[in-house]
């Protein structure tokens, strides 16, 4: 069967301000930052002065949903796209205080200037310059409220503006006013369309090409809906997510927000003011795509966007009992998500496996399904309390290794997900472990997958994790670790120094900055070694075991030597090598490397 996707309807801008204020169109975004700057919105309203096209909103309408009476709810309309013109508008116009950056709230006010001439500006941010000014008016809102004075106003701007007639100024208020009055397209999506279809429809309609986030959609579903808590649940997430980022924000919460700071959310967030891990700062994606899979065994946000609004997917009808259960659900998983013992003993277990720094994190994606993992198996009887750190390291470096959630990130999680909820996650866990992690991935896949140059490859930073979860000495050192130097000031340090491979001929940075030839040392290791051949200081590093000289690191023992080497995965004969040996040494380096990070799985 064929439908129109979507109607094409003009509304004024009086019309579009009256159907948000009456609720008929949902903003969703309106509690979160405003990302116009205040010189957007003098030139959105400046445009419309001047007649200039402004683009389309666009505008989902929200299925109707079968109520448990047996009657019908008319569903909402979500403004999708527009936010911000219609925000500016809501500001600037009707003098509505919006969140800035530091989620302040603040009035955008745009003043005007009825004498402007030309090239003049005639629109501008409101200053102090303006509120003095006898020129401008300061606030174009005063000239849209039904109480406006248009006569007493024209009186007496025109006694002290004498350069200007009544006619002339009362001209130019009905020019400004006549902005109400603009006409602004608006594309209205029917509610039978799925996120894809949505999705297309946006990006060939949108010059920007922007594409919009399944993320996006259900944060859209979950603000605009007041019935289930929706809209403070969204301040939730919103909240959590920026106090990850910036602990201090805490204090405004508590200073601004009493409607929230009364709700239940306040308490389950609070701990976060106090946190400084950096490790996994997440954002709404990420809180969503957690807190949906562990509680209804999905991954697909799309599918949230349905169940929100009440999809029954067997009947295709949409349903009042599946919109507050799965509101309800949602609740549930951000809860636990927040749950600061949840949250910190995950980090802790991907701490303690050896990712003690966010410059070892290649996937979010990842992490998000190991934080769904750790709490699926800590719900579950099938694993007890202590094997589920265990089990949520195996997986987190498992999913690395094999970029399992790299390619089509959304279709393998919810493969996975369901596989689990069918199985049983150790039947899974098993059968995943054995048919990818196989002696042909260990000794020839990784091997080759550590042929790269890319220093944030996830196999290198498997390796420095094995390192660091092994308490591993940096190079030549007896005393720092490879964890203090990547927390704190250590060099990765070329083992065939760059200018040396250079200056023999190999001069392709793919091949001399390849993974296989970086190590850990300190600053003035590295300074020391400068562009000296390996054979030469890795001579003078054993040299120094039998004269007790330190010139380079601080070993001067011959076994603490060699145990340090084979801990770096430093070929035996390095100190034999020339640049003719360089492609052998890596080779030879990979297969080491590769070996540790076994040794490192299979210790966890």
């Amino acid at each position: 069967m064929v439908y129109e996707k979507y109607s094409v309807t003009h509304y004024s801008v009086n019309a579009i301000l009256g159907l948000i204020e009456s609720n008929v169109i949902a903003i969703p975004e309106i509690q979160r930052p405003f990302v116009w700057k205040p010189k957007h919105v003098r030139d959105f309203i400046d445009s419309l002065y001047n007649g200039y096209p402004t683009g389309y909103l666009i505008i989902w309408q929200n299925p109707n949903v079968k109520l448990k009476t047996g009657g019908e709810s008319i569903g909402k309309k979500i403004l999708i796209d527009g936010q911000q013109r219609v925000t500016s508008l809501m500001t600037a116009i009707l003098g509505y205080s919006v969140l800035n950056d530091e989620y302040e709230e603040k009035v955008i006010r745009i003043a005007f200037n009825p004498l402007a001439k030309d090239e003049e500006d005639r629109f501008a941010v409101q200053t102090p310059a303006h509120i003095n000014s006898k020129h401008w008016i300061s606030d174009i809102s005063v000239v849209f409220k039904s109480d406006f004075d248009s006569f007493g106003f024209i009186e007496d701007y025109c006694r002290q503006n004498s350069e200007i007639t009544k006619s002339e100024l009362n001209n130019s208020i009905i020019r400004l006013q006549s902005i109400k009055n603009c006409q602004i397209g608006a594309i209205e999506l029917v509610p039978q369309l799925n996120i894809e279809e949505v999705t297309e429809i946006f990006v060939r309609i949108n010059s920007q090409g922007k594409r919009l986030n399944e993320a996006d959609f259900a944060m859209s579903k979950i603000a605009a809906d007041e019935k289930y808590g929706g809209n403070m649940l969204r301040k939730a997430i919103d909240y959590f997510c920026h106090l990850a980022v910036e602990p201090g924000f805490y204090k405004q919460i508590s200073m601004k927000d009493n409607e929230f700071m009364d709700s239940e959310y306040a308490q389950k967030l609070k701990w976060l003011k106090d946190d400084k891990d950096g490790i996994y700062d997440p954002d709404y994606s990420d809180m969503l795509r957690v807190s949906f899979m562990h509680q209804f065994g999905r991954a697909k946000l799309g599918d949230l966007v349905s169940l929100l609004s009440g999809r029954n997917f067997e009947t295709k009808v949409f349903e009042e009992g599946i919109a507050e259960s799965s509101f309800a659900k949602l609740k549930t998983g951000v809860l636990n998500f927040m749950n600061e013992y949840n949250f910190a003993n995950f980090v802790l277990a991907i701490r303690s496996a050896g990712f003690i720094s966010e410059k070892l994190i290649n996937s979010y994606m990842t992490l998000d399904f190991a934080y769904t993992l750790y709490l699926l198996l800590a719900k579950t009887p099938e694993i007890s309390k202590i094997q589920v750190k265990h089990y949520v390291q195996k997986w987190y470096v498992l999913s690395t290794l094999t970029s399992r959630y790299i390619a089509s990130p959304e279709t393998a999680m919810d493969r996975d997900i369901k596989a689990i909820h069918n199985k049983g996650f150790l039947q899974f866990f098993h059968e995943i472990e054995e048919a990818d992690l196989s002696e042909t991935f260990w000794n020839i896949g990784l091997v080759q997958a550590l042929e790269t140059s890319a220093i944030n490859s996830p196999y290198f930073n498997v390796f420095l994790a094995a390192q660091v979860h092994a308490g591993d000495r940096a190079l030549f050192s007896s005393t720092s670790k490879v964890s203090d130097l990547i927390s704190v000031t250590g060099d990765v340090h070329h083992i065939f120094p760059r200018e040396y491979l250079k200056q023999n001929g190999i001069t392709e940075r793919s091949k001399y900055n390849q993974v296989a030839n970086y190590a850990y040392l300190t600053s003035s290791d590295n300074i020391a070694i400068g562009k000296k051949p390996p054979a030469e200081y890795f001579k003078t590093v054993f040299e120094q075991c039998e004269t007790k000289e330190m010139k380079i690191g601080t070993i001067v023992n011959l076994n603490e030597l060699e145990g340090n080497l084979a801990v770096n995965c430093i070929p035996a004969d390095i100190i034999n090598m020339s640049p003719d040996d360089y492609e052998r040494f890596l080779l030879e380096r990979r297969k080491l490397m590769a070996a540790k990070i076994k040794a490192f799985y299979y210790a966890l």
